[in-house]
């Protein structure tokens, strides 16, 4: 049956799909955005804003239910962004340290933002993905799930720091839930939490509690959508609607608008990016 608002026959189209191979995957490499900017409009689109590309399979009366453009940057902001995250001599990012406990944490007067997941969503790999453009910064990806076990902290020039927290669920640290709540609620500079969920499966029980927390704690933050590289358009689509719906209705603090992405094409990436420095107070768009 078609996920509700899905054009009639769509689902038809990507059984044809799955017959011939997955959706295609024409980015697996990190691109400029000088090199993004000439795609033509489609790739461009399906590459930075995954979100807008879902549009289209969408019923008219159901294109209100996603906010598609709460978050609309120019692609000129987009590519101010990128420089942030793009490693120079005189825009040094590096991993700075990592702690057990909240109090073992850097004293870093820069803002921060934290990423925060069930074990062996892909947070690690999303954060590398994040890094591409700062190749020498070392972020261990594995493919056993819980491999994070400290607050691993990365210094972004002098403009932020991003802090990669440990997964939580399956093979989590024992101290996992006085380590994050401790570090969420008592952080001064973190300026938003990125919660992670897996688009393959969607929001699970261990997600639930994650969102409660920030809830409590009433907490900024946002909604990550991975792994878009691994479904189906109709599969995806079914998902986010339900994700929107959830954030919609469920849940007080969370931004409205959806982030997917994928840390193997990189589609969402650059997008995300810009969002980090803009409520990081580096850069000045519209929307958030």
């Amino acid at each position: 049956m078609a996920a509700p608002g899905l054009l009639p026959g769509i689902g038809r189209f990507f059984e044809v799909a799955t017959a011939l191979g997955r959706v295609s995957r024409p980015y697996s490499k990190p691109h400029a955005f000088t090199e993004v900017r000439q795609l033509p409009k489609s790739q461009l689109t399906k590459l930075v804003f995954p979100l807008q590309d879902l549009e289209r399979y969408l019923l008219p009366d159901s294109k209100p239910d996603l906010h598609l453009k709460t978050f609309d940057p120019r692609l000129e902001d987009i590519a101010r962004a990128d420089w942030f995250f793009t490693a120079t001599e005189r825009n040094r990012i590096e991993y700075h340290s990592s702690a057990v406990r909240l109090d073992h944490a850097p004293a870093l007067a820069r803002p921060e933002v934290c990423f925060i997941g069930r074990s062996n969503v892909g947070k690690s790999s999303l954060i590398k993905a994040l890094f591409s453009l700062a190749p020498e910064v070392e972020v261990r990806v594995s493919k056993k799930p819980g491999h994070t076990k400290k607050m691993n902290f990365f210094k972004v020039g002098k403009y932020f720091t991003l802090v990669d927290m440990p997964g939580y669920g399956y093979r989590a640290p024992e101290d996992f839930v006085d380590m994050v709540e401790t570090y969420l609620k008592e952080r001064k500079n973190l300026m938003r939490t990125f919660l992670l969920v897996d688009s393959v499966v969607g929001i699970q029980k261990a997600d639930n509690i994650a969102i409660e927390m920030c809830e409590e704690l009433a907490l900024p933050y946002v909604m990550v959508l991975t792994k878009i590289d691994k479904s189906s358009k109709g599969h995806l689509l079914k998902q986010v609607l339900q994700i929107q719906k959830f954030v919609d209705t469920k849940t007080q603090g969370c931004f409205p608008q959806l982030f997917p992405v994928s840390a193997v094409t990189y589609s969402g990436i650059h997008l995300l990016r810009c969002f980090i420095a803009n409520i990081t107070g580096n850069l000045k768009t519209d929307g958030v």
